[in-house]
């Protein structure tokens, strides 16, 4: 689906304006996604959200309570709760007469609904302003900082905003939306801060971020007229692939469609399908024909490669390869690593398959204690360690060493992350011994080998590659996002520990390892022989 606006397709059902309220989640979410939730809202409760998403959700209100916890410990005396039992208006009449009472913190406000502008939101925090006014305040389960320099930040308990020499903003459009739409909601009842701040208590819930509303309301404004004309009629859409489709309930739908009328987002998603439709190409079959140069302001993959997997789509072929000969880095002593982490609480699981003359062994470091944990510390270095061991090891020998991963930005993401969070524990490395390691030729991503020598219409993550190579995983609900629940249950955080979903995730990620071990050796031997050339189609 797609934030285009099309001037051919009407809405199907339009409820009356008056009843259409619009969180300030629908402002960063797919225009033609607005338009179905809004007239085919009757279907909405019997589909089944993106079980990444429900994971998410339910992390987001264990974060907010637990945040709850900690701030109204600490200080009791100085909140005001809201009475989360009461329906909905009793909730914003409660939350109006604190404001008018003059509290100085407030949790669970609610906002009245407006049903003229279609605005609706509720903010876990209200803070006084000094100066007069509230200043909303949200509470995520992602960061809102980065290490760095320039962030605005205050302290949790006391509103005091200063520049941090230490923390770079992490920008997030949706927080953005989301207190900006509060402002704008609190500005209806005069009880807006004039300093035009907002703030974001992110997943360490070790300071307020401070957001300057000077520079989002303009964009925030723009965005909501959009929404608010798509779900009251005024503004039409068309279905088109971007890569909100794969988490969204109404996909199913929107790719029989799309696939009925050979859309050329199918190829070519987002902004490249507009290039394609201003270039008069609106299907996959259109693409595949083009004998034209590549659109001046064409961006991201090779326009070419998009053109031969147009061909291959048309011909039904799942994937086709670039060269004649397939190439890809080998070792006498081979590991395999794929990594395992829970949202952006930590990694707990780092999987290893050592390959040696034709032996393969599989070892985990994990820790089972709930994430975040300092024993996180112990299970990475004891995983560094021994890598750093079986590479010395080789070169004592003679030997040559090699480690794999599929897609190296997810590994190093915990790789420097956890360098950095635990520098100074036994056996953490520093992040210039990180560097060297992944900076060398003995890092070998195996995604960006399939990148570079291989075209697939349907994708290439290695649950849809490893395939062609003939591997199979054990597991039939086998997914990244399905591990996320999996390890719920494995630590107990929803109750008594399951020890049967431990093994289950050991073996969904020795599985993993094995299947990058199974791909690189088919590119090297077979792959060639199995898959048709490019130039062929």
């Amino acid at each position: 689906m797609n934030d285009i606006v099309s001037s051919n397709i009407s809405p199907r059902r339009q409820p009356s304006p008056s009843t259409i309220l619009l969180d300030p989640g629908m402002l960063t979410r797919c225009r033609h996604r607005v338009h179905l939730d809004i007239t085919q809202a009757d279907r909405v409760p019997q589909m089944r959200e993106d079980i990444g998403v429900q994971q998410r959700q339910e992390a987001a209100a264990a974060k907010r309570e637990a945040v709850r916890e900690m701030l109204m410990a600490a200080e009791p005396d100085r909140w005001v709760r809201i009475n989360p039992e009461r329906s909905m208006r009793g909730q914003a009449d409660e939350t109006l007469a604190a404001c008018a009472a003059g509290a100085e913190r407030i949790w669970g406000a609610v906002l009245p609904l407006e049903p003229d502008t279609g605005r609706k939101g509720r903010s876990e925090i209200l803070l006084r302003d000094p100066d007069g006014g509230y200043i909303p305040v949200i509470v995520v389960n992602h960061k809102v900082t980065d290490p760095g320099r320039g962030a605005l930040i205050s302290d949790l308990f006391n509103w005091a905003p200063r520049e941090d020499d230490t923390r770079k903003p992490r920008s997030n459009v949706r927080d953005q939306m989301r207190v900006a739409q509060l402002h704008r909601m609190l500005e209806r009842h005069n009880l807006a801060s004039a300093s035009l701040r907002a703030g974001a208590i992110g997943l360490a819930a070790d300071c307020i971020y401070v957001h300057d509303l000077t520079k989002i309301l303009d964009d925030y404004d723009a965005r909501f007229a959009d929404r608010i004309g798509i779900a009251r009629g005024e503004i039409e859409t068309r279905v088109s692939k971007i890569s909100e489709c794969s988490s969204c309930p109404w996909w199913p739908d929107c790719n029989e469609e799309l696939t009925a009328h050979h859309d050329v987002s199918l190829v070519a998603t987002g902004t490249r399908t507009e290039i394609l439709r201003a270039q008069g190409i609106t299907t996959v079959d259109e693409l595949a024909a083009y004998e034209g140069g590549k659109p001046e302001e064409w961006t991201g993959p090779s326009f070419e490669d998009t053109v031969v997997m147009a061909k291959a789509w048309v011909a039904g072929v799942p994937l086709v390869r670039k060269f004649p000969e397939m190439t890809v880095t080998r070792a006498d002593v081979e590991v395999d690593v794929d990594m395992e982490s829970y949202q952006d609480d930590g990694a707990y699981l780092w999987g290893t398959l050592l390959n040696i003359d034709g032996v393969s062994a599989y070892r985990p470091f994990v820790t089972w204690d709930p994430l975040p944990t300092t024993d996180e510390a112990r299970s990475f270095a004891e995983f560094w360690q021994w890598l750093m061991a079986e590479r010395a090891a080789a070169a004592a020998a003679g030997k040559t060493f090699a480690a794999y991963c599929y897609s190296r930005k997810a590994e190093e993401r915990w790789m420097f992350g956890s360098v950095r969070r635990f520098a100074g524990y036994p056996g953490i490395p520093t992040e210039a011994e990180m560097r060297e390691f992944v900076d060398s030729p003995q890092w070998v991503d195996i995604y960006q080998v399939v990148l570079d020598q291989f075209i697939s219409p349907n994708g290439k993550g290695l649950k849809k590659i490893a395939p062609f190579a003939g591997f199979q995983w054990r597991d039939s609900e086998a997914s990244g996002e399905a591990s996320m629940g999996w390890y719920r249950l494995a630590v107990g955080y929803d109750g008594e520990v399951d020890h049967s979903q431990r093994e289950r995730l050991l073996h969904y990620n020795e599985d993993d390892v094995i299947a990058t071990k199974v791909l690189r050796e088919w590119i090297s031997d077979r792959a060639a022989s199995e898959i048709p050339l490019a130039s062929d189609l």
